[in-house]
């Protein structure tokens, strides 16, 4: 008998995620922003290591994977794609800012992972500067807001989280501080220098690549040692 396509596929994909089932820890559970950006509750946990970067790869590509913790990166990717920002910007913007240190505090009074100025955060709603979430939230969105006033123009965005937006909107372009020019280019080379993302858990690639079944229906069969199989394909007769 002739097995349907669905059918050898399914069995590959069973065949990969059981190779793979044992990289994952079962122990806990973690949150994952899929591509519709539906956060995702799961118990597999990704714990392989994180891939080496392609051949002539940046070092600051390298940091991106390698230095964020696997919770900061998923508040970092939850926040940031609900307000509808890169994640690999924001990441970029923390690592220059605070070098992911969330005790971070400047010269300037600035403070936590996005290096918010007390001003800026209560404008945003945080209380606690150190609080990760209430942090990155009010770093997100206020480096929406300023692409949204700078039409998108990231150079500019950039420019105005560092040096201030009034200055960089009297201007028109980058303030000629080299504290900022220094700060855009940075941001800059460690965001267009990213590689890619971090796979997700093998259960849900599986899930978004499988077909549709070609049949709801269901058969039963016994076979000579007295083993029950279930099957989608109707056993000979």
């Amino acid at each position: 008998m002739e097995l349907r396509p669905f059918v050898i596929w399914s069995g590959a994909v069973l065949l990969i995620f059981m190779k793979a089932a044992p990289s994952f820890c079962e122990n806990d559970i973690q949150a994952f922003v899929n591509s519709n950006g539906k956060v995702v509750f799961t118990n597999l946990v990704d714990n392989t290591p994180a891939p080496h970067p392609p051949a002539g790869a940046s070092e600051a590509a390298d940091i991106l994977v390698r230095e964020v913790p696997a919770a900061l990166r998923t508040l970092v990717d939850t926040i940031a794609t609900n307000y509808g920002v890169d994640s690999a910007l924001v990441r970029a913007v923390i690592k220059t800012e605070s070098n992911f240190n969330r005790w971070a505090v400047s010269s300037k009074g600035a403070r936590g992972l996005m290096q918010l100025i007390p001003e800026t955060g209560r404008r945003y709603g945080v209380r606690d500067f150190f609080d990760p979430q209430q942090n990155v939230e009010g770093g997100v969105r206020y480096l929406k807001f300023l692409l949204e006033k700078f039409h998108g123009d990231i150079d500019l965005s950039l420019a105005a989280y560092n040096a201030g937006e009034n200055l960089v909107e009297r201007m028109g372009r980058i303030p000629q501080i080299a504290e900022t020019t220094d700060y855009v280019r940075k941001v800059r080379a460690i965001y267009k220098k990213k590689f890619a993302p971090i796979v997700a858990p093998a259960v849900m690639i599986a899930e978004a690549a499988a077909p549709e079944p070609e049949t709801s229906k269901i058969f039963r069969a016994v076979d000579e040692r007295g083993v029950v199989h279930f099957s989608n394909i109707e056993p000979p007769n």
